[in-house]
């Protein structure tokens, strides 16, 4: 067997364990919020040991990926309607000390540790920590909704089959080549088709458990999904290409690691709760 035939095999059996762990996470809620407090401190990990590795920069990976894990099981906590707004007081404290710190740590560059180290809170633990608003939050306060939060993973999920498929058959304009020159705009385009058949798709299966809402707005949480999970993408190929790796890790034999396979819903989960919450507003 070839070593390229190794490694589809291997690719594959792992796609399909994240795949069905995801999945199968969304149907308790305790699942839900015991694996994404562990894929939030794994990705902070990787992160924090990635920028590590640069001249003058030392985060404190231990304290940032504790505090990142804390305010992920806070934010549970307060939508789940178990705490009050006093539950973020700890982290509140810990992002300060982070801070305070570095008067005595003596490193040569400490504006960079601090960047570094409030990159990971706001670029990793917030976006993820608000995955807990939509399952918590869209369907009555404290009410868990777990088709929300699938629905955002299954469009990004079909993003990514429909823009390789169609780019690798039509595409010819590169989308955007200084950060990520296999993807096209007939990619995404492409993308964004069967993401909309998707989600329409959905909002019809779903239209009595989910009245509230309509197959149009369904549809337009899969226009946000496709566009800011594309985003994402590029956000983390550019973070990648600046530190001059390949794969931010290791950790998922024929995927990479966390942030490779996390980096589109870093920015569609913010912004799809952002795109539900304006609905109410009109």
């Amino acid at each position: 067997m070839s070593d390229k035939m190794k490694n589809l095999i291997v690719r594959t059996i792992t796609g399909v364990i994240f795949v069905a762990a995801i999945v199968a996470c969304f149907l308790k809620p305790e699942t839900m919020v015991l694996l994404f407090a562990v894929i939030t401190g794994l990705t902070l990990w990787e992160f924090s040991g990635l920028v590590n590795e640069w001249d003058d920069i030392d985060v404190n990976r231990f304290i940032s990926t504790v505090a990142g894990v804390y305010l992920f099981l806070a934010m549970a906590g307060y939508c789940m309607k178990i705490t009050d707004a006093t539950a973020f007081i700890p982290y509140l404290i810990t992002i300060i000390y982070l801070f305070i710190a570095e008067l005595f740590t003596k490193a040569p560059n400490p504006v960079n540790n601090w960047a570094y180290t409030m990159m990971g809170q706001m670029y990793i633990a917030l976006p993820f920590s608000t995955i807990n608003v939509l399952a918590f939050q869209t369907g009555g306060e404290g009410t868990y909704n777990q088709l929300l939060p699938l629905s955002l993973f299954i469009f990004l999920w079909v993003n990514d089959t429909g823009a390789y498929c169609t780019g690798s058959l039509f595409g010819k304009h590169k989308l955007f080549p200084r950060v990520s020159p296999g993807k096209s705009w007939e990619g995404s385009v492409g993308g964004a088709v069967f993401v909309l058949v998707a989600a329409a798709i959905i909002g019809w299966l779903s239209g009595d458990s989910h009245p509230e809402i309509s197959i149009p707005v369904w549809m337009g949480l899969g226009l946000v999904v496709v566009v800011f999970g594309t985003l994402g993408d590029l956000v983390e190929s550019l973070f990648k290409r600046t530190l001059g790796v390949k794969d931010s890790g290791s950790i998922l034999p024929g995927h990479g690691g966390m942030l490779d396979r996390f980096d589109s819903s870093l920015m569609a989960i913010p912004a799809a709760v952002i795109y539900i919450y304006s609905l109410s507003l009109f």
